[in-house]
């Protein structure tokens, strides 16, 4: 399938239908308008006629016109649904060009104290989770930040991961259906703690008794006045006079309201959009044991959460028609219904509140494992790894990073047997060292949560990974650089003395300190590293770490990334070799730049 046709076929479609909808909504709009003025004429001509003839009018102005007003709104959310679809096909268009600057990189877990995170531009701009995440809910995103912060080590877990993402990644329809329909609500960062705080919150209009009696008997009273004017009992005017009474009372409960209202709406108005995202999934064939266990969520406590939830949120958008004068003129008037909708919608958190959180939960993994789904469908060359319970094993062929756009992504091999075993890696300045690393740890990572990695073989063991790449100095906590990197450090030793199975990936230790002290505390590092049945890359500058094989021939292996200088030129093949490096460019770009060296 050539992805580029598909999404741009999608998005012309979008735009096509986008443009229809508007159309229907001006003629509607005017259709209203035209009808609304018709009425008021035809009631200011007959306003001496009698009572059924006003009712008549009445009536054939209403009816129409609320009509009018159901068919305008549903052409609306169809304009927002199109115009929503519009901006997620060109998001993937964008994100087939290494452009993925439309999603949300989740830079509110930049963490320079995570084991990996900060080192592998996990969150952020241009990072991992911005390059996977179609999430459309909070929750989605809580639960896929959470997957790449703690990747799994379980062999079982991780399969089961792998056959619910597969088997997402061919429903195409129902992802971008998915995806689309979250992105409806403009409202998600309201978040759980608001939510949470409404559930927790007292039912104040269910506890006074006397809401409910004024519920039965403002509508009871209209129907028999209204009925006794058009038999022409009474005359029209008592009916019109006590209407207008309610509207008044009523308008006393609108400061009330409003200030509840505004306090929990955004909150409340999301879970319109969660009961059609949870529908999309029970409608939804699934055969993968982790998405009928969530699907399986969605019918717990012997309730169905698609319709219990979409019972509250047509509750709320029913409310929400106070918000129109008009129409708040004739329902309170008629029937006190903003009071009315209160008392229904405490009526529900009552009964349901406790089930609402563990419902949305599961409807947040299955957010996440969408994303992870458009990920391996807009990744056909990606291969999904094999998983080993046999410590340690990390063999790929063809590995290349993620993030790099297909066109630049240079690949290479990497090969680690056993436990304990350490990769070399030496080279110049720019030769590729930490890009080698970055890759190799990102795809650990990707493998770990299921997802397919960037090469076209991959066979892991999963074990905890920890990193030291990018240690800084910390102004705010008085520590050095040096020092920084020594608490990164002693975090790894302590943990493997805990019995702890951990995949170590180091760039340039001891960078903080003098060459001598560098050369035996590196050496030192590593002789204690390989004691304690570790396995990891280490890159470094420091050809004497290379000699470590002649102690250790079967737990080290020495590569390099070399620069070669060809016709006065710097020229870097970004391809691994065996053995250490020979050339080193420090001395040539400084020349290069005028520096002059002697």
């Amino acid at each position: 399938m050539n992805l580029k046709s598909y999404y741009q076929n999608k998005l012309n479609q979008a735009i096509h239908k986008n443009k229809s909808i508007q159309k229907r909504i001006l003629q509607i709009s005017l259709l209203r308008i035209a009808i609304f003025i018709l009425g008021f004429i035809a009631i200011c001509y007959g306003y001496n006629q009698s009572g059924t003839i006003i009712g008549g009018i009445v009536l054939a102005t209403l009816i129409p016109f609320l009509l009018l007003v159901k068919l305008h709104n549903r052409l609306y959310h169809q304009k927002d649904w199109h115009e929503t679809s519009i901006r997620h096909y060109q998001a993937e268009l964008a994100s087939l060009e290494n452009d993925n600057s439309a999603f949300d990189g989740g830079k509110e877990w930049i963490d320079a104290s995570h084991p990996f995170s900060l080192d592998l531009d996990v969150f952020g701009d241009s990072s991992v989770f911005q390059m996977l995440n179609r999430t459309s809910t909070p929750l989605g995103k809580e639960t896929l930040s959470h997957w790449l912060r703690q990747p799994l080590d379980k062999k079982k877990k991780i399969e089961e991961r792998q056959q619910a993402i597969q088997e997402l990644s061919i429903y195409n329809d129902f992802r971008e259906t998915f995806r689309i329909t979250g992105c409806l609500n403009k409202d998600h960062e309201t978040g759980m703690k608001d939510l949470k705080a409404w559930i927790a919150s007292p039912s104040v209009f269910l506890q006074k008794r006397s809401n409910q009696w004024i519920c039965w008997a403002v509508p009871c009273v209209n129907i028999l006045l209204f009925t006794l004017g058009m038999l022409n009992i009474i005359s029209m005017s008592w009916f019109s006079l006590i209407f207008c009474s309610f509207a008044i009372a009523s308008s006393k409960l609108i400061r009330k309201i409003t200030r509840i209202q505004e306090s929990y709406n955004k909150t409340l108005k999301m879970l319109s959009t969660y009961v059609r995202l949870i529908e999309l999934a029970d409608k939804q064939t699934m055969e993968s044991p982790l998405l009928l266990s969530l699907k399986g969520e969605f019918e717990s406590h012997g309730k169905k959460a698609s319709e219990v939830i979409g019972v509250l949120a047509k509750e709320l958008y029913r409310l929400d028609l106070r918000n129109n004068l008009i129409l708040y003129a004739l329902l309170e008037g008629s029937m006190f219904w903003q009071l009315r909708q209160m008392l229904r919608i405490e009526r529900w958190k009552e009964e349901h509140g406790t089930h609402l959180l563990q419902w949305l939960e599961a409807l947040g993994q299955l957010d996440a494992f969408c994303a992870l789904g458009t990920f391996s469908f807009n990744r056909p060359e990606y291969t999904y790894p094999i998983i080993t319970d046999k410590p340690f094993v990390f063999r790929a062929k063809d590995m290349g990073h993620p993030l790099m756009s297909r066109e630049q992504c240079v690949t290479n091999d990497v090969n680690i047997p056993q436990r304990p075993y350490f990769l070399i890696i030496t080279g110049a300045n720019m030769a590729g060292k930490s890009t080698y690393l970055r890759t190799i740890a990102c795809n650990y990572i990707l493998a770990c949560i299921g997802a397919p990695v960037c090469c076209s073989s991959l066979e892991i063991y999963p074990a905890h990974l920890m990193t030291s790449l990018r240690t800084s100095d910390s102004l705010a906590n008085n520590e050095s650089y040096f020092f920084a990197e020594l608490k990164r450090l002693q975090q790894i030793l302590e943990r493997l003395k805990n019995g702890e199975e951990m995949f170590i990936i180091l760039d340039e230790i001891l960078k903080g300190t003098n060459s001598l002290d560098k050369q035996k505390g590196s050496l030192a590092l590593v002789k204690q590293l390989l004691k304690l049945k570790a396995n990891g890359i280490i890159a470094t500058h420091d050809l004497l770490l290379g000699n470590l094989k002649q102690h250790f021939p079967d737990e080290i292996s020495n590569h390099c990334f070399e620069a070669d200088i060809e016709n006065d030129e710097l020229t870097f093949s970004y391809k691994l070799r065996e053995g250490i490096a020979q050339n080193m460019n420090a001395c040539f770009l400084m020349q290069k730049m005028g520096i002059s060296i002697e």
